[in-house]
Formats: structure tokens, sequence, C-alpha cells
């Protein structure tokens, strides 16, 4: 046996020490497959999650790894349970979306007590020692968001719906939005009426934080900053209720098919699109590379608070309806979901 067979038999031996520990044979089986965790923030309550999910299994079984895949279902103590499980099953890597930017930092440290390298996906985990951040510029995507809105509304009343104040992601959107905001708001062509953050993303949440925004403002709003396309879908609830859909403009992020219907019927302005299968196979074959024992660069860094992370970050793009061609033949939605029988919702 090599040195490096060795090394990693024994890591998995110590990461899945229990009352009965695994057999020689299964031991030599977790040597040649390596065990990949991937735990998720949720699977159920956003669209474009089960399809990072999807694309990163499928790489990942071709490059020879078992996936091991968790979703803490935006529960700080329930992803870190989950964490510690996924560990105690040997995976070699964990790739993880956190929940809470810095409540991840724990699952972080579970992993380091076992070597096991940890992959910082989409978000960053913020005051961690994790090994590599793979996402897209989220300030670029708060910089595309304000700067179409702006482009058609140069002046007037706005509303800002930040995404989860734990999700690190969403400060950096706001950042992005901000700076592009700055000095139209200085000079009093831009008057932001409420900023607020949306807990969780929820659609529900964002409708009344609009509700409360257009009731302080008397109605009288050109634009919501969403910042992705469920806040969107909530702020556009709000403002059927007032006769505004279709009149306000409104930002995303992600592209789901709802938004996407959306812009076709006026209801959204545009969405930001982050084409998922680069990034998915990226943090898969790094992945499966890390639990083979190999070491992975990054193309950047990025500052979490403890350390320069390395980084690859990609750069997302703004769809309008006039852009929807560009999902369809990047085979992200068909032509038939998004203008087909179902209809534009």
């Amino acid at each position: 046996m090599t040195r490096h067979c060795f090394a990693v038999v024994i890591g998995i031996l110590s990461a899945v020490v229990s009352a009965c520990g695994p057999s020689p044979a299964i031991q030599k089986e977790l040597a040649k497959r390596p065990r990949v965790g991937l735990l998720m923030d949720t699977l159920a309550k956003e669209e474009r999650w089960t399809r990072d999910r999807d694309l990163f299994v499928e790489r990942a079984d071709r490059l020879g790894a078992e996936v091991m895949v968790e979703s803490g279902e935006r529960d700080d103590a329930k992803q870190l349970q989950l964490a510690e499980s996924l560990l105690e099953r040997g995976v070699r890597a964990l790739v993880v979306v956190p929940h809470s930017a810095e409540a991840a930092a724990k699952i972080v440290e579970a992993a380091k007590k076992r070597s096991v390298p940890v992959i910082s996906y989409d978000r960053l985990i913020l005051k961690a020692d994790i090994d590599l951040y793979l996402s897209y510029d989220n300030r670029m995507v708060g910089e595309q968001q304000a700067q179409y809105l702006r482009n058609r509304a140069p002046k007037g009343n706005y509303i800002l719906l930040g995404g989860a104040p734990t999700d690190h992601n969403a400060k950096l959107v706001r950042e992005g939005q901000m700076g592009v905001l700055e000095d139209a708001v200085k000079r009093s062509d831009i008057k932001i009426v409420a900023d607020p953050w949306v807990p969780d993303w929820r659609a529900e949440a964002a409708m009344q934080l609009t509700e409360e925004a257009l009731k302080k403002a008397n109605n009288k709003v050109v634009a919501v900053v969403a910042s992705n396309d469920v806040t969107a879908g909530g702020a556009i609830q709000a403002l059927e209720k007032h006769g505004l859909a279709g009149k306000v403009l409104v930002s995303g992020q992600d592209a789901n098919l709802e938004a996407v219907r959306r812009l076709v019927n006026g209801m959204q302005t545009m969405t930001v699109y982050k084409p998922l299968r680069p990034i998915a196979l990226w943090a898969a074959n790094a992945a499966v590379q890390m639990a083979k024992g190999e070491k992975v660069e990054g193309t950047s860094t990025v500052d979490n608070g403890l350390k320069q992370v390395p980084a690859l970050l990609w750069t997302p793009t703004v769809i309008d309806k006039d852009q929807i061609p560009i999902l369809i033949n990047d085979r992200f939605h068909t032509k038939d979901q998004i203008y087909g029988s179902a209809g534009a919702k």
C-alpha cells in the first residue's frame, strides 16, 4: 500500500470510529471510492438548489466518488448535526451551503478535527478555516440589479429588499446595490424609502415588508431592488394588491422559472442569471480531488475574517425579456416551460 493510500484509509478510519467500526472490506472500498458530503441549506424552499445538487452528484459520480447529501432546511443546529453525521459516516471532503455565514464556522471546526477539507459553496462561511470558496461575484450581482433599474428610473422612490441577514452573500449584494445608487441618493435624485432584510429570503416576508414600504411612501415608488427572485415574487404580490405590478420596476436573481415567466408578462423587470453548471461541476471536481488528498488552488482570494480563502468566482449575467434565449440555449429552462401551455405567470 502506498503512503497516500495508507493515509486515506487511516483518515477514513478515524472519521467513522464507532461502537462497531467498518469492516476491512468497507475500508478498502472507501479508499477506492471516496465519500464526499454535500450539505445544503435547503432543498425544499428554493428551486435552484435541487439543480445544484443534481449537477454536483452526477459529476462526482462520474469521477468515481460517492456523494452523501443532507439539508438543514434553514436550521443552524440541524445543519451542524447533519455535518457531524456526514463526518461520522466517513466523508473525506465536505461541501457546505451555509444557512448562517457565522454559525457554519462550527461545521468547519468539526470537519477540521477529522482533517476533512471544507468547500464553501455559493455562500461564504465567515471566520473559519475553509479550504476553498466557489461562487459568483455577488457584489456584481447587486451592481447589475441596481444599475439596470437606475438606467430606467433615474429618479424617484426606491425600495431595497435585502436577502437573509444571516447570509453573507446578501450583504455583498447590498454593497453592490448601494455602490451604484449612492451618488444618486446623495443628490436626492433617488430616495430609498425602505431597505429591510428579508428573513431566510422568504416570499411572504418580502411581501409584508413591501406592503409596509408602500404604505410609508403612499404607493409612490418607481423601483423595488429585490435581491433574488423569491423576494421579487413577494414584492410583486404586494404591488398587485395596489395595482402597481408591471408599473414598478423589480429586479431579481437566479432566473427561477416563475421569475422568467414574470419577465415575459412584464411583472418583473430583470433577473441575474448565474449558470449553475460551471460552479456545480467545479465544486464536484474540487471535492473529489480533496477527498483523494490532492490540493486545489483558487484563481483569487476572499477575506472571510480569519484568512484569505482561495476562491473561484464567476461573472453573472443580466437577463431581461429580450435575453431569455440565453437561458433556453443553456438548457436552463426550455422554451415550452417559459412560453408553453403553463403560460407566463
